[in-house]
């Protein structure tokens, strides 16, 4: 996943002509620590969905429920 976050970014940033040498050498950096950090976030940010979700289930059901019942009575 790092390594397709990666390229893409990077063709992006590289085919973007209006960025000057600085604009392109602070986003290359910050490409660089994204893709560092890439593995390391992704795992916390689960978890704090997943801790969300606890929280909030009954809420959450609910609406599932009432969008199911609004496309059923389309």
């Amino acid at each position: 996943m790092t390594y397709c976050f990666f390229t893409v970014w990077l063709d992006f940033f590289m085919e973007d002509e209006e960025m000057n040498s600085v604009q392109r050498s602070f986003s290359g950096l910050i490409l660089v620590i994204g893709s560092i950090l890439w593995p390391l976030i992704v795992p916390f940010a689960y978890l704090e969905l997943l801790n969300f979700n606890k929280q909030h289930k009954k809420t959450i059901d609910m609406l599932i429920k009432k969008s199911n019942s609004n496309i059923c009575d389309r």
